[in-house]
């Protein structure tokens, strides 16, 4: 294969992945996978990541069993706590107050699955971001202004939310904002797509 294959396809409706992969150059059909992201009782928060980015895969598949399918999850964790999309400026500003002057370690699993053999490779990227300590008045302002209630953690680093950010330790910066592109991009060329 070369260049932009047909039959790319991300299981994923989020914005963020998109812009991420448009990166690449690659021809891809984008497709929501409707799975539950919930977590199983004693699931560690990694292997929830990795469970879930790889049914988002597998459920898209079988729509597309010719294709080669991206599929990526992130959870955050605080003090062992998954930290969910908050949903609600009430929820966002909670985690941002709990987040304050703390470190926050964002899993971010991704999964390359060729629907029609079934194999797939995976890899998950932790993120450690520490958060400045945060007054209410900045925690009000910054939710008013970015609208984060759909990022895990309530912050979106791309945008206004590095603005609460102290420090961030990952191998991949775009870890973070949810498709880990270095991590992908070598399942990609493993899986004979030339890039750049």
């Amino acid at each position: 294969m070369s260049g932009s294959p047909p039959g790319l396809v991300l299981a994923s409706s989020s914005r963020y992945r998109k812009a991420l992969l448009d990166r690449l150059g690659l021809v891809y059909a984008s497709v929501s996978p409707d799975i539950d992201e919930s977590a199983l009782p004693g699931e560690i928060p990694a292997a929830t990541a990795q469970r879930l980015a790889l049914s988002k895969a597998q459920r898209v598949a079988a729509d597309f069993p010719d294709a080669l399918i991206i599929g990526s999850d992130q959870v955050a964790v605080l003090d062992g706590r998954l930290l969910g999309k908050p949903g609600s400026h009430a929820a966002a500003s909670a985690q941002l107050q709990a987040m304050s002057g703390r470190e926050t370690v964002f899993q971010t699993a991704l999964v390359l699955l060729d629907a029609a053999s079934g194999r797939s490779d995976g890899a998950v990227v932790p993120t450690t971001v520490r958060m400045r300590q945060l007054t209410a008045a900045q925690i009000e302002r910054y939710l008013r202004r970015d609208e984060p209630y759909d990022c895990a953690g309530s912050a979106k680093i791309e945008a206004l939310g590095i603005t609460l950010v102290e420090s961030v330790d990952s191998s991949d910066p775009t870890a973070l904002i949810g498709l880990p592109l270095i991590a992908l991009t070598g399942m990609l060329l493993r899986a004979g797509i030339e890039l750049p």
